[in-house]
């Protein structure tokens, strides 16, 4: 059994890890700005369940919700950062004020949380830090640019505290999602920004229109999902990333590919930047 502290617990792919999580017979802080909302998803939930208020942009909170994580069940084994929120927009179109604030909550909050939890941790010597990306965080596209900036520094945030706790006995992961079948398109959890610049409706408009098109339509099951990262934290070796959906992983393919095709047609020019060999270091 192990003590799993999850954000963004209340609905969502968060809930779902909640519910896969408690079903393998873990214990569970599940927090959100309310609650109330999480005790409503469980209502027959044991005491297994510990519901706690914590809201990522505000740091007060957080630290409140470790202190009654550890009150309640005295360790803390399993991070998963899954609050986020998704933003919508060319990059030129989205203000700075709507940017900050998804970067206060896809990276900050991300920080933030770590900061609280990490210390636990490493005490322990043990224990899984797991941040819920997108595989917008791997291949961008037009018009969730900016969405996909923040999910990038999530990814760059992961693979270093990978080989920073490494050595400590902490496995580190980031989970890359394509498309689910949850509430994130609503407007509940993404933020379109209004402002459109004719120019970019070819591209950004097109991703706006898809994106519309494909809300609880897409093609992940967020059980299934669920079921991916609890077992990330029951597997000996777990991976850095962990890719989920035929569409994330064809995104990411794609994107390899065309890294690989450039690297290999542009080498010559890359080699040729380096010192000459007689003014290397001795």
């Amino acid at each position: 059994m192990s003590v799993w502290f999850i954000t963004g617990a209340s609905r969502g792919l968060g809930a779902e890890i909640v519910r896969e999580a408690l079903a393998r017979g873990h214990e569970v802080v599940a927090t959100a700005r309310d609650a109330e909302a999480v005790r409503r998803a469980f209502p027959d939930a044991s005491d297994a369940l510990l519901a706690v208020d914590l809201d990522v942009t505000v740091e007060a909170t957080i630290r409140g919700a470790v202190d009654a994580a550890l009150a309640r069940f005295g360790r803390i084994d399993v991070l998963v950062n899954n609050a986020g929120r998704g933003l919508l927009g060319a990059v030129e179109e989205v203000s700075d004020e709507a940017v900050r604030a998804a970067f206060d909550i896809n990276v900050f909050g991300v920080l933030s949380t770590l900061r609280a939890v990490l210390p636990t941790l490493r005490a322990q010597r043990s224990g899984h830090v797991i941040n819920i990306g997108s595989v917008g965080g791997f291949a961008t596209a037009p018009g969730v640019g900016l969405y996909g900036a923040a999910k990038f520094a999530v990814e760059g945030i992961t693979e270093a505290l990978h080989g920073e706790l490494a050595p400590l006995g902490v496995h580190v992961a980031v989970v890359e999602p394509g498309g689910f079948r949850t509430d994130f398109l609503d407007a509940s959890s993404l933020y379109t920004e209004p402002h459109m610049i004719d120019d970019y409706a070819p591209t950004a408009g097109a991703s706006r229109k898809a994106l519309a098109d494909a809300n609880h339509r897409q093609s992940g099951d967020p059980a299934k999902a669920a079921a991916a990262v609890v077992g990330l934290a029951e597997t000996p070796e777990p991976p850095l990333r962990l890719v989920l959906g035929p569409d994330a992983v064809a995104r990411v393919e794609a994107k390899l590919d065309l890294v690989a095709r450039e690297l290999d047609r542009h080498r010559a020019l890359a080699m040729s930047t380096d010192l000459a060999p007689s003014d290397h270091p001795a």
